[in-house]
């Protein structure tokens, strides 16, 4: 897994703190697997961390799509922008 740039990409404004902590937890998690050294349980149990953390930054993300894609209520006096 690579580590982060140390400047995101300017359009990943969605990105929150709760991510990038995530994203530091997940990568802490993958060099301790990578250091080896680990019993198979103590192994088995980072794994598991690790599709945790996946999980949950996978569902903030989720989250913060669908809430862009999401219209916008129809406001009471607010006449549509005419397309084109």
């Amino acid at each position: 897994m690579k580590a982060a740039p140390a400047h995101p990409p300017a359009n990943l404004s969605f990105v929150t703190d709760a991510l990038t902590e995530l994203t530091a937890r997940l990568n802490d998690t993958v060099e301790q697997l990578r250091a080896g050294g680990l019993d198979p349980e103590a192994a088995l149990t980072l794994i598991e961390e690790c599709a945790r953390l996946a999980s949950e930054a996978s569902s903030q993300v989720d989250g913060r799509a669908r809430a862009a894609l999401e219209p916008l209520p129809d406001l009471p006096g607010q006449l549509p922008l005419p397309a084109g």
